[in-house]
């Protein structure tokens, strides 16, 4: 089964990556191939199509654990490359906050650069969604970049709009990831094909939405159709975190399969990709729900 989150969706954990259990031929190993004998076998070919009875005893076809050699992504991993990404992105956004002051007379320029820096994570962003292989050094540049955005960005609305704003986002950032880690390794979040369908038709649907505010904002002024502010703009950016954490429970069910499934280390790297895209989207939206509430006092 396929992310939401792009990155993953375009190279991914997916099949035919030709690393043992991901590809449509049976390996050592692999997936269970289903016979008359043990019916409930994951078949070959697709690793994440989703089994019912993929938690029960390993002989009715639960995903093999990954080989214990060298060279396969462990959560360790994971662990170590999105830390480092994070890392990256957390101390460019405090230097460009320190660097790019938000005052009347600077406001502009830093803004400006902002708004370049976004651009050029975003470029970045879809560079690496199309290589078949994860770039380490594209993945941090991306962080750089998003982090100069960020960190402008979020010294602006904490000092023009609404005072502890910024770390207020950062918490309820930490607290829906930790939420959905814990509710998913609970089993309280079923990953499923109804849950990917759900989570994709109403991604979409809500950027579909997004998209057309923005035009109406830039072509005909003011809000737009008002889906950015006011009561509705709340609403909108509730609904925005929960999706946010939706991707969460996505990604961390595409993270265990690629280590059930023996993904090479390099894949960590894509990993971490993936979740600081969806933990800097929960950002945002907490820092847009947050603007919205104080706009409104």
């Amino acid at each position: 089964m396929r992310s939401s989150n792009p990155v993953f969706s375009r190279r991914g954990f997916g099949r035919d990556n030709g690393y043992a259990g991901f590809n449509t031929a049976p390996q050592a190993g692999g997936p269970a191939v289903a016979t008359q004998a043990n019916p409930y076998a994951q078949p070959t070919g697709n690793p994440y199509a989703q089994n019912p009875y993929a938690q029960q005893d390993p002989q009715y076809g639960a995903p093999p654990q990954a080989p214990a050699t060298t060279g396969r992504m462990t959560i360790d991993d994971v662990v170590m490359r999105t830390g480092t990404t994070l890392g990256v992105l957390i101390v460019t956004a405090a230097l460009s906050w320190a660097l790019l002051p938000v005052d009347d007379a600077n406001i502009n320029r830093s803004y400006g650069i902002g708004i370049g820096a976004a651009l050029i994570g975003m470029v970045l962003a879809l560079v690496q969604s199309f290589k078949r292989k994860p770039t380490p050094a594209l993945i941090l540049t991306y962080a750089a970049f998003e982090g100069v955005f960020l960190g402008v960005i979020s010294n602006i609305v904490d000092n023009r709009i609404a005072d502890g704003a910024a770390m207020q986002a950062v918490i309820g950032t930490m607290a829906v990831f930790a939420g959905v880690l814990v509710a998913y390794k609970a089993g309280w979040i079923r990953v499923n094909r109804r849950f990917y369908g759900f989570v994709m038709a109403a991604a979409l649907g809500f950027i579909l939405l997004m998209a057309v505010n923005l035009l109406f904002a830039v072509f005909g002024g003011g809000d737009g159709l008002g889906f950015r502010s006011g009561a509705l703009g709340v609403v909108f950016g509730v609904i925005g975190i929960i999706l946010g954490a939706c991707f969460l429970a996505l990604d961390f069910k595409q993270v265990e399969d690629g280590i059930a499934y023996g993904a090479p280390r390099e894949e960590a790297w894509l990993a971490a990709f993936g979740l600081t895209l969806t933990l800097v989207w929960i950002y945002m939206e907490f820092l847009r729900l947050i603007s919205i509430l104080n706009s409104s006092d």
